[in-house]
């Protein structure tokens, strides 16, 4: 199990958390979009959610600003939080508009905002684990989605909640964060999905 264990910190990497919301709200709302549309919105979350800060970690990697994906070290985490934070602007301000994927709009909002607040948290030397706001915000989207839309999801529900146990445990095993730190990520992540729920359910 240990050697299993750190595949969950690759798999669920805070970067591929977009795409995944991105896929389940499109397969959820299928009969809203032609599929071209669909692959549309896709390939632009891949694009600026993933592409684009891979490109840019090999670039901090280069000039020796970052010495691994995970981003271990405080100062290591702030350029891409920055970049990631200008990215999502991108995409609430000019692709994923309110009027027209308003559920997922409201999503990259709250990752902009848990974004802000991991970055703000830097600052004081305080590091919060960037995998557990990732999988709570994505589970506490998917719960949300799932009321919107009345669908009974139990299975995927459940399958995320576990998930968000098996990150935490990676993250532990690979003497990346305390249990502080795996805590702190969980609440930035949930909390702002939840605020905004409001606006959209």
């Amino acid at each position: 199990m240990k050697k299993i264990l750190p595949l969950f910190s690759y798999v669920f990497h805070p970067i591929f958390i977009p795409v995944m919301a991105t896929l389940f709200y499109l397969f959820y709302n299928g009969n809203d979009f032609v599929s071209q549309e669909k692959l549309f919105v896709f390939f632009q979350v891949v694009i600026v959610t993933v592409f684009i800060p891979v490109l840019a970690f090999l670039l901090l990697r280069a000039t020796g600003n970052m010495d691994s994906i995970m981003a271990s070290k405080i100062s290591q985490r702030k350029i891409p939080l920055v970049l990631h934070c200008f990215l999502l602007i991108l995409l609430v301000r000019k692709s994923i508009t309110i009027d027209r994927y308003p559920e997922l709009h409201f999503f990259l909002l709250g990752a902009l905002l848990s974004t802000i607040l991991a970055l703000i948290l830097l600052f004081t030397n305080i590091k919060a684990s960037l995998h557990m706001i990732a999988i709570s915000s994505l589970t506490v989207f998917i719960i949300e989605l799932s009321m919107h839309l009345q669908i009974q999801n139990t299975f995927i529900i459940a399958t995320l909640i576990l998930l968000n146990g098996f990150v935490a445990s990676s993250r532990l095993e690979m003497k990346a964060h305390t249990n502080n730190e795996l805590i702190l990520g969980f609440i930035l992540g949930a909390i702002p999905q939840l605020l905004l729920l409001v606006l959209w359910l």
